[in-house]
């Protein structure tokens, strides 16, 4: 999910901190254009397509990663989408495709990361989850991305345990509403001009997370800063769980 918004931020900052980047997303376009902005700053950077629900092309993905450094020693898995249905109105198709995407895609690139990071003894896992892992939102009815969001949570606390012995730190990162193109393209709506009161009622900071606000976190749990963090849910929401 690195061609674009939240991913692309994630992308830079590691970048800019020292990291060598495959940026990867479904759209090849998109992420070359990413690897592009990131070599015009110095970084090593190569952008791979991949659609992450593909267990051989996650694991080519991850070769190629591979081949091209020797290691493989930060994987964070952003890929994701929303759904906004009402429960009683959701195809199984519509769920299982939200589930596979937001869910069991983090998985696989997990599974496929940690079986390069565990024979070295190290490496950083970091997934996007979200506050509506910990919350319901309203407006919206969204129970399959919730329920997705809050699997990906404890995804990371179980593979954090599983691997903590093995050196491999597993974390999350929970954004709150955080502006990005998709949401731009969703606030020139009537539906986007209903929800957007509701949602800064709701959150004390009483504005959006700009992807600036998030690229700190990413580079914290990349870092050797957080060697003794694994497990964690860093929500990043400007104070909308607090209430």
């Amino acid at each position: 999910g690195a061609g674009q918004g939240i991913g692309r931020g994630y992308a830079h900052a590691l970048g800019e901190a020292g990291a060598a980047v495959a940026v990867v997303d479904l759209i090849i376009e998109r992420a070359e254009t990413v690897a592009h902005e990131l070599t015009q700053k110095g970084i090593d950077a190569i952008a791979l397509a991949t659609d992450v629900t593909k267990e051989d092309q996650v694991q080519a993905m991850v070769a190629q990663i591979v081949a091209k450094w020797g290691s493989l020693t930060i994987g964070v898995n952003n890929a994701g989408a929303g759904l906004w249905q009402d429960a009683e109105t959701m195809t199984l198709e519509q769920w299982n495709k939200l589930i596979t995407l937001d869910l069991t895609a983090v998985w696989l690139c997990a599974k496929a990361e940690a079986n390069v990071m565990l024979p070295a003894g190290y490496g950083k896992i970091i997934n996007t989850a979200s506050m509506s892992g910990s919350i319901v939102n309203t407006p919206q009815n969204q129970s399959a991305y919730n329920t997705a969001k809050a699997g990906v949570i404890h995804l990371t606390r179980s593979l954090a345990t599983e691997w903590a012995t093995r050196g491999i730190r597993v974390n999350c990162i929970s954004p709150g509403y955080t502006y990005t193109s998709l949401v731009d393209d969703l606030l020139k709506t009537e539906l986007g001009q209903k929800v957007m009161p509701i949602w800064m009622g709701m959150t004390p900071m009483g504005r959006m997370a700009q992807v600036t606000d998030l690229q700190g976190g990413v580079v914290y749990l990349a870092a050797p800063a957080s060697d003794f963090m694994t497990g964690h849910d860093l929500v990043i929401d400007g104070g909308y769980c607090a209430w």
